[in-house]
């Protein structure tokens, strides 16, 4: 009964997906499968042929099988390995070559014999690519094939280097690499423009004939790619869904990464649910969405044609349903984000007392406060509350070289003009042009050029503050040791980050405190920032009675935005408060027009922020309620 169960919850996949609690439990699975099929195959005096990915999604299993090989003596002396692919063309002592990415995380640390590793060469005469990549296919044929092939999948849907438009029996070729995919790849290469546009790539078809397939995706950027692989028709759009043509392949995925299959995301679909208030609120809002009608039109024939009859049966009428949920809805809504002074609160999001808070606002970047939630802060400033906002870095790899010498120009006519004779900073600026005119992708700048740019938006950042009405005591820049660390280090949070922030709260004692909770940012900055406060919260916590009541509210804007199912605070804009906003995100002169890092969506961060916030009051009014000229959102954490 269990097995027939799981068939029915997992009807809408065409493809065996296993899904764990967190990449790095999954990461182990796969590690013990690798080595349980190099243990057979030593067991039978036979050479392993394993086909290697490279990218973030891998890592975690090179460290396991890395640590297997040392702890455990798992040997890879009769392991050959073939990678997915190469970019073109690419130097192999290049940072950004695979070759460099698989001997740094990999290869350097277990004893495979240097002359089992292959990897598509980026460094080919054009002419001699096509006999190359019919060579690669022999080897591996004549080797008997692949064993196992580890895969990850690309936001495109690729494969290997496979994108949208591939061919299922596709081999070994060259091929032009989608804008997303390159896009993607742009912090490594230090912006898109440094991304070649071509690489060397195993084809589906290659992939196909391995003895067994495992595709790996972690986090929720992968969740809609992933979704439609395993979901959705098979096309030459999502070259991934062409695995649902192999029957020796496996998803392993964490839950993020399966967050929009059916089972997950709308479980009413395909079974019976636990239903608890989340659930059913998340329920009734897609219902709303799919009958395109405002929640309290819901009738219970609607529940029952869209796989919610179970709901209306249990909890019904739909009626009562419907109010309940309405008036969830309607009490996230307020204008008061430090909560309504002499107000009774048991219905609003933030409490009434005290009624003036110290309220601190945490941004990665210089900008992710007025950019993610400028309206809130004026508001917030407006209504009287002892503001603060911390700068957790510098920002400085999202400035561009040439703005770099523009402000030092800019500096040296300034002290022409009063008189004070420039030598020094005219040869520190024939320095940083002599430097930045070589510059290779992605080469760590000089102490005096990364100064420079966190100079540039460390007066931008003070700009946008002052213009929310904050005064010069209220800004902090905490300069996170992390930032700077994490681009030589692989892990670079330590305890100094930790212990910082901690000083400052300890400092302000805040009552509320304000987060990135946006971490679809391609820096990674949000999440390792995020995380970071609530390792100091969680200590503060412990000994500390201000600490523990504190609430702690997540934003987002930058990124993406919170389902209107997760509000829960919602934070009505007037047409000028969104004017307001938009002039703050301005004062952030270095990121308007086009940032360093736009991520894969191309607008400009304050008509992504002004169209965000319109689309949450938009999705409001569908559902019946206010029509709002915009919104800001939060989600209050749980400790």
């Amino acid at each position: 009964m269990a097995r027939l169960n799981f068939l029915e919850e997992t009807r809408f996949e065409k493809i065996p997906v296993s899904v764990y609690e967190n990449k790095h439990i999954a990461s182990k699975m796969v590690a013990k499968r690798i080595a349980e099929v190099i243990l057979k195959r030593q067991a039978n005096g036979s050479n392993t042929i394993l086909g290697l990915a490279t990218g973030s999604t891998p890592v975690q299993v090179y460290d396991e099988l890395i640590r297997l090989h040392k702890e455990e003596g798992l040997s890879f002396k009769k392991v050959i390995t073939f990678n997915l692919d190469e970019y073109f063309p690419m130097d192999p002592s290049s940072k950004q070559s695979y070759v460099h990415f698989m001997n740094e995380v990999f290869f350097d640390h277990i004893d495979i014999p240097k002359e089992n590793i292959n990897i598509p060469d980026g460094t080919l005469d054009r002419e001699k690519i096509i006999e190359f990549c019919l060579a690669y296919e022999n080897k591996i044929e004549n080797l008997g094939g692949l064993d196992l092939q580890i895969l990850g999948i690309g936001r495109t849907g690729h494969v290997g280097f496979n994108e949208p438009g591939s061919a299922p029996n596709s081999g070994t070729r060259l091929v032009t690499l989608d804008d997303l995919t390159r896009q993607d790849a742009s912090r490594d290469f230090g912006g898109k423009g440094n991304v070649p546009t071509k690489a060397i790539t195993m084809g589906i078809g290659t992939i196909f004939k391995a003895k067994d397939i495992i595709l790996m995706a972690w986090n929720t950027k992968k969740a809609a790619i992933v979704m439609k692989a395993v979901e959705g028709e098979i096309s030459g759009e999502v070259p991934a869904s062409f695995l649902q043509l192999a029957e020796n392949i496996e998803f392993v995925i964490d839950t993020d990464a399966a967050s929009e299959l059916t089972r997950f995301n709308t479980p009413w679909l395909v079974k019976d649910c636990n239903w608890n208030e989340f659930l059913i609120k998340k329920a009734v809002i897609w219902l709303s969405n799919a009958v395109k009608k405002p929640i309290l039109k819901l009738t219970d024939e609607d529940y029952n044609n869209h796989g919610m009859a179970q709901l209306a049966t249990e909890y019904g009428p739909a009626y009562n349903i419907n109010i309940k949920i309405f008036n969830q809805l309607q009490h996230t809504i307020t204008g008061w984000p430090g909560g309504k002074p002499n107000a009774i609160d048991s219905q609003r999001p933030e409490r009434a007392e005290p009624s003036v808070k110290t309220s601190l606002i945490f941004s990665p970047h210089p900008d992710d406060d007025v950019v993610s939630m400028g309206g809130t802060f004026i508001r917030l400033v407006d209504q009287g509350h002892n503001v603060h906002v911390a700068y957790q870095t510098s920002g400085n790899t999202s400035v561009w070289d040439t703005d770099v010498l523009r402000y030092v120009e800019f500096t040296i006519d300034f002290y022409k003009s009063i008189g004070v004779a420039p030598e020094k900073f005219e040869k520190i600026y024939c320095e940083m042009s002599s430097f930045i005119k070589n510059k290779k992708p992605n080469e760590t700048d000089p102490v005096e050029v990364q100064n420079v740019k966190a100079f540039i938006r460390k007066s931008e950042a003070i700009a946008a503050a002052r213009y929310a009405g904050l005064q010069e005591n209220q800004i902090h820049f905490m300069a996170l040791p992390f930032y700077d660390r994490g681009k030589k280090m692989k892990n670079p949070v330590t305890e100094r980050d930790i212990e910082l922030t901690i000083q400052l709260l300890q400092k302000l004692k805040p009552h509320q405190i304000f987060a990135a909770g946006d971490f679809a940012d391609p820096h990674g900055t949000h999440l390792v920032c995020f995380h970071i406060i609530l390792k100091a919260m969680e200590k503060l916590r412990k000994t500390e009675k201000w600490a523990q009541s504190a609430w702690l509210w997540m934003y987002r804007g930058a990124w993406q935005e919170f389902e209107t199912y997760e509000v829960e605070m919602a934070v009505p804009l007037s047409p000028q408060e969104v004017e307001r906003k938009k002039d703050a995100i301005f004062q952030h002169q270095s990121q308007k027009d086009h940032p360093v890092f736009p991520g894969d969506d191309e607008r400009e961060f304050w008509v992504r922020a002004q169209e965000r916030n319109k689309k949450t009051a938009e999705n409001y009014h569908k559902l019946g309620l206010a029509n709002y000229e915009a919104m800001e959102a939060f989600v209050r954490w749980k400790f």
